[in-house]
């Protein structure tokens, strides 16, 4: 974990190279702290400021980054479930002025009231689905309330979805990527169940940082993600100030 120094911006406040990636699905076990964890690496090894913002109480995006060595290149951690008695929040969730790329993993267990909000904080937000029928009809359930979130109906706030955790082509994987090309919303990559990502989460590290031949298809099925991710507009427009309200 790395904090902020001197006069950081507020989480919530960026330029307009800020890029807001939020994970974002209610259905706990889907694989949002490993893609979050894992996206945030990338974006630190390719020379992005980096900044990893972790929603979730259980703190497995925070626990992974003081996992992370120091040699490393930096990913500024924001523990956004945490209170510090005489801390104010506003002061807890600002970010160095630099970070162009913010990963937010969120919590398990939103409720329709809160996604609204929870959207009103990213530019871009991926769902993760797991090939069961239960995280399907959850995920069903989930993207009909998403679709009507008020936050998306100015179209800049792109949505998209990423089959998680596929294991061949079984019935339950075909049934995921049958429902997925349904959508309204994108159907951009297909990520395998793998141990290349428990491994990568012991050693506090992204997938891409495995020099292991054994994980090039895991990082080949992560091009899709990342050239969509990076396809789009990158922040919101500046407003006063030259800063635009984004995670607050």
């Amino acid at each position: 974990m790395h904090p902020v120094a001197g006069g950081g911006v507020p989480l919530g406040l960026g330029g307009p190279k800020m890029q807001r990636i939020m994970l974002l699905n209610p259905k706990g076990g889907c694989g949002k702290t490993t893609i979050a964890t894992s996206l945030s690496s990338y974006y630190a090894s390719a020379g992005h400021e980096t900044a990893l913002v972790d929603y979730d109480s259980q703190g497995s995006s925070t626990r992974w980054l003081e996992l992370r060595c120091g040699d490393l290149p930096t990913i500024h951690g924001v523990a956004a479930y945490r209170t510090t008695p005489g801390v104010t929040r506003t002061w807890l969730m600002r970010l160095p002025p630099d970070v162009s790329r913010v990963v937010v993993d969120t919590a398990a267990g939103l409720s329709a009231t809160q996604i609204p909000d929870m959207t009103q904080r990213a530019d871009t937000i991926v769902v993760p689905v797991l090939p069961s029928r239960i995280d399907i009809d959850a995920a069903r359930d989930f993207l009909e309330v998403l679709a009507r979130s008020p936050a998306l109906r100015d179209g800049t706030r792109r949505v998209a979805v990423v089959g998680n955790r596929l294991r061949g082509n079984r019935r339950p994987v075909r049934e995921l990527k049958a429902f997925l090309a349904a959508q309204q919303f994108p159907f951009i990559a297909s990520l395998r169940e793998s141990s290349n990502y428990e491994r990568a989460a012991e050693l506090g590290v992204g997938i891409h940082d495995l020099d292991s031949a054994r994980a090039q298809t895991d990082r080949d099925q992560w091009r899709p993600l990342l050239a969509w991710l990076e396809s789009g507009r990158l922040g919101a427009a500046v407003g006063a100030g030259g800063v635009t309200s984004a995670l607050g």
